[in-house]
């Protein structure tokens, strides 16, 4: 018998292990610290993420959740949602993911702190117009009026921790 080795890539819908650890590089997304009916009773901002392991738009997309993740992981709840763990009901309350899923992936719905939604797109929905949404929940300024939001290269964030 000839053993093959599992081909599976970024640009695939092939499952090769979750998401956010193998293209995101970030197993801290999964599972999510809070689950969205506590996120909700806390008046947090909520950022929920629809995915599935097995597609390459959610593969491709990861890495924005992680970029999400790294700007507002302390002032909002992020919680990644897989679709294929949803249990299957005739209806869900507010309070359940169910509520808020389209059937499609990637989805991505923005909660203020009311627990309104004020965002609710599903494909690979930029980084910048998610930013906007919590620039006005957390009254920041406007992107073209403040500094740009960057990301520390790999050489600084890792020269910082041999410090």
């Amino acid at each position: 018998m000839i053993i093959l080795p599992v081909q599976a890539g970024i640009n695939d819908d092939r499952f090769d292990g979750n998401i956010f650890v193998v293209y995101a590089g970030n197993g801290s997304l999964v599972p999510p610290k809070e689950n969205l009916p506590t996120a909700l009773k806390e008046h947090k901002p909520i950022f929920m993420a629809f995915y599935v392991d097995d597609s390459k738009d959610c593969k491709q997309y990861a890495i924005t959740i992680d970029r999400v993740q790294e700007f507002y992981g302390r002032p909002a709840e992020i919680i990644p949602v897989n679709v294929d763990l949803i249990p299957q009901k005739d209806k869900y309350e507010p309070t359940e993911a169910g509520y808020y899923y389209s059937g499609k992936v990637p989805q991505v719905v923005v909660f203020n702190t009311d627990g309104k939604v004020v965002l609710n797109k599903t494909g690979q929905v930029p980084f910048e117009e998610i930013d906007d949404k919590f620039r006005e929940i957390f009254d920041l300024l406007p992107r073209t009026e403040s500094v740009e939001l960057k990301r520390r290269s790999y050489n600084e964030f890792s020269s910082e921790l041999a410090k």
